[in-house]
């Protein structure tokens, strides 16, 4: 804006000087210089003037600006860009967030990046041991024109609103938190827990909190201890916590984020967490041996049993196959009997019926014979008679009739004679009666 108001008197300082020169080319017009010289000093007067009373102003991004005009007037700016403040108007620029961060052992109260470091805060845990802890909360100023006025005319500067109101509220919303955990329960898994209730108390207030006493048994050093455990109170209506009165919802201010980076606990919780990893590693241990042992006496007994089971299954097996097979035995047997019985009776039928058969054979036969008088037989016998005298008389090779004869006799031939002889022999011996009987 000034660079506006700046070029159309330099412009017209040129034209003075070209006019100047052109009038006079050689020589300087004394008058005229000194007018120029005047008008370019009031000029510059009226510009240093109203620079300082530029009733203009600037609101950058990210910030809004609290104006304070002459007539006693407060105003804010909460949009980006230029904006009319008034003529000799005091402003002050506040961020919209402001970033409470606490990550360095000293505190550098000076605004950078939105943002103030107040230094790591010290909390105590129920049971009395401490630790240090680094994080960031963000806090939104109000929207609202009256609110924002209000912090404006308390604090005037937002380190001085940081130092005297952010910083002790978010100090003693991570103490509130502290004091409901352990630090061996905060170690433990209470971090989560730990980091909710203190983003919830920043939000809605501090708890009010109620202390009891009670005897636990302390593993480490084989003793009760009196441990006082601090708890919330609760409405009994509502059943919502009990709350202290927030010290910058007054001034409508929110909490956009929180955040615990590290907590770092005295040497003396250390020092009991040492302990306390040796004396759960010990006991993992010694459970994984046990668990061990009793997988192998499991697993040995279940050999066992199966191995039992096996000889049984096996016995069972063998008796089965002893019975089967004296079952088949049986039925074997059974069988046999039953084809012995079957054999036996057809033995019986077939010597009955050879028995028949040879009676009637022998019946026939005789009744035969008793009609030839056997003449068959004796023919056959005769026959084979006949054919071993015959045999033997073929085979003979001396003289069949006496070389010497005495006497006179008839004639006739030895060998008929003696074959007639023979054969009437054999039918004596057979009573062989070869007439043929009507």
């Amino acid at each position: 804006m000034l660079l506006c108001c700046y070029l159309p008197v330099i412009s017209q300082t040129k034209t003075i000087q070209t006019k100047t020169k052109t009038k006079t080319p050689n020589t300087m017009n004394p008058t005229i210089t000194k007018k120029a010289i005047v008008l370019g000093v009031l000029l510059v007067l009226g510009l240093v003037f109203f620079t300082i009373v530029n009733p203009f102003s600037w609101n950058d991004a990210g910030n809004r600006t609290v104006v304070e005009r002459t007539t006693g007037e407060q105003i804010v700016q909460f949009a980006p860009g230029i904006f009319y403040a008034g003529f000799f108007a005091k402003e002050k620029e506040w961020p919209n967030q402001i970033s409470v961060t606490y990550q360095d052992a000293t505190a550098q109260l000076e605004l950078e990046d939105n943002g103030i470091e107040v230094g790591q805060i010290m909390i105590r845990f129920s049971d009395a041991t401490t630790a240090d802890v680094r994080g960031i909360t963000q806090f939104i100023l109000p929207a609202d024109e009256k609110e924002m006025i209000l912090i404006h005319n308390t604090h005037r500067t937002p380190q001085s609103l940081v130092v005297k109101r952010l910083a002790p509220y978010t100090k003693e919303c991570l103490q509130s938190s502290a004091q409901l955990m352990s630090s061996e329960k905060h170690y433990g898994g209470g971090r989560a827990q730990m980091a909710q209730d203190f983003l919830d108390q920043l939000k809605e207030g501090v708890y009010l909190l109620k202390t009891e006493e009670t005897l636990v048994y302390d593993s480490m050093e084989m003793e009760k201890k009196r441990v006082y455990q601090t708890e919330i109170q609760y409405d009994k209506k509502t059943m919502e916590p009990k709350r202290k009165l927030s010290s910058i919802k007054e001034y409508g201010i929110t909490v956009a984020d929180a955040a615990i980076t590290d907590v770092d606990y005295e040497n003396k919780v250390d020092e009991k967490l040492v302990k306390i990893i040796d004396a759960v590693t010990k006991s993992s241990i010694s459970k994984q041996e046990l668990m061990t042992a009793q997988q192998q006496t499991l697993t040995a007994k279940a050999k066992g049993e199966q191995a039992l089971v096996e000889i049984e299954y096996q016995q069972k097996q063998d008796q089965t196959k002893q019975v089967v097979e004296a079952q088949t035995k049986v039925k074997v047997a059974e069988q046999d009997k039953l084809q012995q019985k079957i054999a036996y009776e057809g033995a019986i039928l077939e010597a009955k019926k050879i028995k028949e058969m040879a009676d009637a054979n022998a019946y026939a036969r005789q009744r035969i014979m008793q009609a030839d008088g056997a003449l068959e037989m004796k023919l056959n016998a005769q026959v084979e008679v006949q054919k071993v005298w015959a045999d033997a008389f073929s085979k003979y090779t001396g003289a069949v009739v006496p070389q010497i004869q005495t006497g006179g006799g008839s004639t006739g031939n030895g060998a008929l004679n003696f074959m007639d002889i023979m054969t009437a022999k054999t039918a004596k011996d057979f009573a062989l009666d070869m007439k043929v009987k009507n």
